[in-house]
């Protein structure tokens, strides 16, 4: 029986995947969504200090990566009312989930740049 034929094509925002890894990766694979996750590992921050513990982000692509994360449920905003407004943002239970990954590869990527004698500390 060919396995190809009981593949289940994953339907998300008007795009069809038949690589479930593809859809992770849309979901967390670029830089800055990624690292997003990675600083709010312990637990909520307000916006501007999470957006400044992220070395090289424009507010532009910090707002469209913040966006793209509550957007697909990883992360969740928090708006309280006072003046000045006061985000924060923490990753929900799925957000959550990603962790232990996101620090294997952190740790992966730490082990390769000390083999090959580089500097790669994740800021």
């Amino acid at each position: 029986m060919n396995n190809d034929t009981n593949k289940e094509i994953i339907k998300y925002n008007d795009k069809e995947f038949n690589c479930s890894l593809a859809f992770t990766l849309l979901l967390i694979g670029d830089k800055y969504k990624s690292l997003i996750l990675f600083h709010l590992k312990d637990g909520a921050q307000r916006s501007g200090e999470l957006q400044k513990s992220i070395t090289d982000i424009s507010n532009r692509m910090f707002t469209y990566s913040i966006r793209a994360l509550e957007k697909d449920k990883l992360v969740k905003r928090r708006v309280y009312p006072v003046t000045p407004p006061k985000v924060e943002y923490e990753l929900t239970e799925e957000g959550k989930s990603l962790i232990p990954i996101i620090l294997e590869l952190d740790k992966w990527g730490q082990d390769f740049a000390n083999e090959h004698h580089l500097y790669a500390p994740c800021e």
